[in-house]
């Protein structure tokens, strides 16, 4: 007679399986950081022998670029490929920074950097946080205000509305608030343009400045600041989870790279300069 297996040993051993094949994982990604790092050991004699900088802005942009792309393909969300490239990044640095001037046991490098992040800091809690803006923008009319809104996100999402990817929701009223600014508009698509309507949001977006832009900009993804309640949607369930939907599927590759540069650097600007602000006691 044949034994059945109950339900929870099948789950033991598929946690136990599962578990094993991350550990390889795991391990494979350790390899490739160390080839990654060979790699690296020969462009910084290149760089200094150029009298090339540490750093190089328009690299790191195409190589994030490059990770988010391939990562939308897989199905990965764009924050957690930003992070690692983050990290191989500041690894990189780290590694080019330990030539043969600099003391064996890192001290000398661990030191500066330390000093440098302890200066960055200080640079970014002199940016005021979004709600310190809020008194200086009701000063601006609110056409203005109106007007500068619905023609940046019109310019955002010009490809999205010729492709009609944003047909789910023709004709419908959603709104966006951004929390810490006092701001709110209702939007409309409207054949393929985009319009301010006069009627009540169907739904609402909220949400602070810096975490919209964040999502405008995939630094981070919709599941993550709404499961964290950094967002909240509003009204019409519906049409809001419709909307959630959409926030994610957004082709960002058919922005010009000119703006996806500038919306990056803005969020993450922001980003830091809300992380040093958290860290003062």
């Amino acid at each position: 007679m044949v034994r059945s297996i109950s339900v929870p040993v099948l789950a033991r051993l598929a946690l136990g399986g599962a578990r094993v094949g991350i550990d390889r994982v795991d391990d494979a990604m350790i390899v490739l950081l160390a080839a990654r790092r060979r790699l690296v050991s020969a462009v910084g004699p290149a760089k200094r022998a150029t009298d090339a900088p540490l750093r190089d802005a328009g690299r790191e942009e195409r190589v994030h670029e490059r990770a988010r792309n391939l990562a939308a393909r897989l199905r990965v969300p764009a924050s957690s490929a930003d992070h690692l490239i983050d990290t191989l990044i500041t690894d990189a640095c780290m590694q080019q920074a330990m030539h043969p001037g600099a003391k064996a046991d890192g001290a000398g490098a661990s030191a500066n950097t330390h000093r440098q992040d302890q200066r960055r800091d200080r640079l970014l809690r002199l940016i005021p946080p979004p709600r310190r803006w809020r008194g200086a923008l009701s000063l601006v009319p609110r056409a203005v205000l109106d007007t500068f809104a619905e023609r940046a996100l019109s310019t955002t999402l010009a490809s999205s509305l010729q492709d009609d990817w944003l047909a789910p929701v023709q004709r419908r009223r959603v709104g966006i608030e951004v929390v810490d600014l006092g701001l709110s508009w209702v939007l409309e698509v409207d054949g393929e343009r985009l319009r301010r309507s006069r009627g009540p949001a169907e739904a609402m977006v909220r949400g602070s400045a810096t975490d919209l832009l964040l999502l405008t900009s995939r630094l981070e993804d919709a599941d993550t600041l709404f499961f964290q309640r950094r967002l909240m949607l509003t009204g019409d369930v519906e049409l809001g989870l419709t909307v959630r939907n959409l926030l994610d599927r957004l082709p960002w590759e058919t922005l010009p790279l000119g703006v996806r540069i500038a919306l990056h650097r803005a969020a993450r600007g922001l980003r830091a300069a809300r992380d040093a602000h958290a860290t003062v006691v």
